[in-house]
């Protein structure tokens, strides 16, 4: 007898509707054969469906069987399909008995005694199955809150193949799992963390409610222990909220990676990563034989934190100036192109010098020229000219280490950022993109026009600090924003010259 029962494959981070057809056969020796281009993984559900229905109780086949997963044309890998496999062949047997079978999509790996596993890329696969018309999906319990973000689509959540076959047969009545989204972002905006932890620093504070305002890329350069790592922990915290769209999205990869923790449903807080300066190419933006995001795509809407900048690989990094500029990786293999999100803010810290105290004034730097101009020509031109703001983070003095006046706050931070980020969302509201750094080089000429003396100004700085076209018009683009946290319809002068001086380190570099 023909069964058919739908699931999801996983491509890069997307869901395609896959069909798990059974044939069982009336004759022949017990054998079951997968086809439709399965990976390990799927082949080696035939154990395990098999000893999970016999240990649950319920007949296996024992004639010769072929179960295929159309498409045959994409690669079918994980163990996802255990559940669906095992609900067909008792639904090719008359085990299972249901009219709603055809409006469901499962997933579910199975143990060998019936247990029901969690499996990855459930929220893509959600997605699919109500963009494909599906009512109900029965998922793994684990993943139950995943998938019920979803709107309009009943979640069905199973702990074994059991409790499966009761739900269809209509012997099991079970619960659809429900998540209250609001509470979740709720409860997501609290941080333990704030700015007015760092003493000191106000400048570098500045210039971070800066780059947070625009979503520019920043660069801090200073000796050990000024507060460089301290002052990124605290980025998010003056961060926009994630909004729905952007945290269904942010989740959708780090589901498909299976990095959701259990019983996690969204991603409420915007992602930081921050990969060790070992890290390969493939693992910064992603590659293998079959494509996998890398760490730009795990922190899309969110921070990627690299410290030890110099430190990283030079052919590594020029590996992020494309994704810098586009917002996505795009990973080409001879089966196909994949192409993931990586909308991010790069936020970058290094030591001025091998030794670290160039410009320490309590400490002797103990390198030479040489050695310097080595050091920071690990970073090439073309991917300084990339990040936005580079700063200078100075060693603190006593008097502000020992301080009891705390300085400016997380909350008075983000108050400022959210209100920069309502004047760009106006403004570009028929225009596709959400901050100033995502304006081309025709919306900068539109948008941030100057009067004379803001021209004059840029001039002088192009001729001295030999800025390139992509640097002067990154200028335009921080002036607008630091337009923006002053409520300023138009740049004036001290908005260009304070964008300016986040960029004097070009001479340097």
């Amino acid at each position: 007898m023909l069964a058919r029962i739908y699931s999801g494959a996983i491509v890069g981070i997307d869901a395609v509707l896959c069909e798990v057809e059974i044939d069982i056969g009336k004759g022949g020796f017990e054998r079951s054969t997968i086809v439709g281009l399965p990976d390990t993984g799927v082949k080696e559900s035939i154990d395990r469906v098999r000893s999970a229905v016999t240990n649950c109780g319920y007949p296996y086949p024992k004639t010769a069987s072929i179960i295929n997963l159309a498409p045959a044309d994409i690669k079918k890998e994980g163990p996802s399909f255990d559940l669906p496999i095992a609900l067909g062949i008792l639904f090719g047997q008359g085990v299972v008995q249901s009219d709603i079978i055809q409006e469901t999509v499962f997933l579910g790996e199975l143990a060998l005694d019936g247990r029901v596993r969690p499996v990855r890329g459930t929220l893509a696969t959600a997605i699919m199955a109500r963009n494909m018309g599906f009512k109900t999906i029965v998922v793994p319990t684990d993943n139950a809150k995943e998938a019920a973000v979803v709107q309009d689509l009943t979640v069905i959540p199973v702990t074994s193949l059991t409790e499966a076959i009761g739900y269809l047969n209509g012997q099991l009545p079970l619960e659809p799992t429900c998540v209250d989204i609001d509470s979740v972002f709720a409860e997501a905006s609290k941080y333990d963390l704030d700015f007015s932890d760092v003493k000191g620093q106000e400048s570098a504070k500045r210039a971070l409610t800066v780059a947070a305002a625009g979503n520019h890329n920043i660069l801090m350069i200073g000796p050990p222990g000024t507060g460089k790592t301290m002052l990124t922990k605290r980025l998010p915290t003056i961060l926009t909220p994630l909004s729905l769209e952007e945290s269904l999205e942010t989740t959708r990869v780090h589901s498909a990676m299976g990095l959701l923790k259990r019983n996690e449903s969204i991603l409420a807080k915007r992602p930081v990563r921050a990969p060790h300066h070992s890290a390969s190419a493939a693992a910064l933006v992603g590659g293998g034989s079959i494509p996998k995001p890398g760490e730009l795509s795990l922190a899309h809407n969110g921070l990627l934190f690299l410290d030890e900048f110099p430190e990283f690989k030079r052919s590594v990094l020029e590996t992020i100036r494309q994704p810098l500029e586009d917002g996505c990786v795009t990973i080409s293999r001879a089966a196909g192109r994949v192409t993931f999100p990586a909308n991010i803010m790069l936020v970058a810290a290094m030591n001025p010098c091998p030794c670290g105290y160039l410009t320490d004034p309590k400490r002797r730097c103990k390198c030479t020229p040489n050695q310097v101009e080595r050091y920071l020509a690990r970073i090439s031109g073309p991917l300084l000219d990339r990040i936005d703001i580079h700063i200078e983070v100075p060693t603190v003095p006593f008097r502000d280490l020992s301080s009891d006046r705390d300085g400016t706050d997380s909350d008075e931070m983000r108050q400022m950022v959210i209100r920069a980020r309502e004047h760009q969302k106006n403004r570009f509201a028929n225009l596709g993109i959400l901050t100033n750094v995502q304006m081309n080089s025709r919306q900068v000429r539109q948008i941030c026009k100057l009067d004379e003396d803001c021209q004059n100004m840029i001039k002088q700085a192009v001729y001295e600090l030999g800025l390139s076209a992509r640097a002067h018009d990154k200028i335009l683009k921080i002036s607008r924003t630091i337009a923006d946290l002053e409520d300023s319809d138009s740049i004036r002068s001290h908005h260009v010259a304070e964008a300016i001086q986040y960029r004097r380190l070009d001479r340097n570099l």
